[in-house]
C-alpha cells in the first residue's frame, strides 16, 4: 500500500545532555491554573474546575528559535509554563499513580492571540485561532524526571528584554501535575509523547517584534526566543 501524500514527520524535542529526541504526540494545556492569573483574566479561581485546550505538535518552536508575530492579531501575549512530558499514558489514571507516567519536564510558552481569543469567548466559540496558531508553542529541552524528580515548588518567571514580567512559584498551582493528569485522563486517553502545559502565573502581557523572551523554572531549565 502506498501513501498518497508524504507521511508527516513527528515533531520532536531534544532531551537535555543527550543526542536523544522526544517525539511529540499531542499538546494539552490547562487554563487558568494560577489564582492570580485567573483573577487578572477576570475569573474567580475558587469556582472553576480544571479545563483544557490543545495546540498542534507542529506549533512547537525549539529553544533559541524565533517566534514570527502572527497575522490577524495586534495583541499577542506571553504565558510562561512548566511542561510535563509523558512517558506512558492511560485512561482514568488515579492521581496517586499519575506521576509514574511522567518522563520529564521542560519550560514552554503558551503564546496567545489575546484579541482573537477574546473575540471567540464573546461569541461562545472555540479558542483555536487564539491558541493553536503557527509557532504558538515554544518549548525548551526536556529534562528526565529521573534526574530532577517531580518539581512541586520553585520559581517560575519570564523577562522581556531583561525586564521581569511574570513571576510565581510552582506551589501556587491550583491543580498540581498529578491532579492535572488525573483530570485530563478522564477526558482523553493519554499516551507516551503527550506534552501538558501546566498553566501560567500572573503578569501576562503583549509582545512586540524584536522582543527577546527569556524565562525559566527553577530546577527544570530556561527558554529563550526572539519575536520577529
Amino acid at each position: 500500500m502506498n501513501s498518497v501524500i508524504a507521511p508527516p514527520t513527528a515533531p520532536t524535542l531534544a532531551v537535555r545532555g543527550t543526542a536523544d529526541v522526544y517525539p511529540v504526540h499531542r499538546i494539552y494545556c490547562v487554563g487558568r491554573n494560577y489564582a492570580e492569573h485567573a483573577r487578572e483574566m477576570g475569573h474567580d479561581p475558587d469556582r472553576e474546575p480544571p479545563f483544557f485546550f490543545q495546540k498542534n505538535p507542529d506549533t512547537l518552536v525549539p529553544n533559541g528559535g524565533q517566534f514570527p508575530y502572527p497575522d490577524k492579531s495586534h495583541d499577542v501575549h506571553h504565558e510562561i509554563e512548566m511542561v510535563a512530558a509523558l512517558g506512558t499514558g492511560g485512561k482514568d489514571i488515579p492521581a496517586a499513580d499519575a506521576l509514574q507516567c511522567v518522563y520529564g519536564y521542560t519550560v514552554g510558552l503558551d503564546m496567545t492571540r489575546r484579541d482573537l481569543q477574546a473575540r471567540m469567548k464573546a461569541a461562545g466559540r472555540p479558542w483555536e485561532i487564539g491558541k493553536a496558531f503557527d509557532f504558538s508553542a515554544p518549548c525548551a529541552e526536556i529534562v528526565p524526571a529521573v534526574e530532577i524528580g517531580h518539581p512541586a515548588r520553585g520559581a517560575i518567571w519570564l523577562a522581556v528584554n531583561g525586564e521581569l514580567r511574570q513571576q510565581g512559584d510552582l506551589e501556587q498551582m491550583i491543580w498540581n501535575v498529578a491532579e492535572i493528569i488525573a483530570h485530563l485522563s478522564g477526558l482523553f486517553t493519554l499516551t507516551a509523547g503527550d506534552l501538558i502545559y501546566t498553566g501560567t502565573p500572573a503578569g501576562v502581557a503583549a509582545v512586540q517584534r524584536g522582543d527577546v523572551l527569556h524565562g525559566g523554572v527553577d530546577g527544570v531549565g530556561e527558554l529563550r526566543i526572539t519575536v520577529v
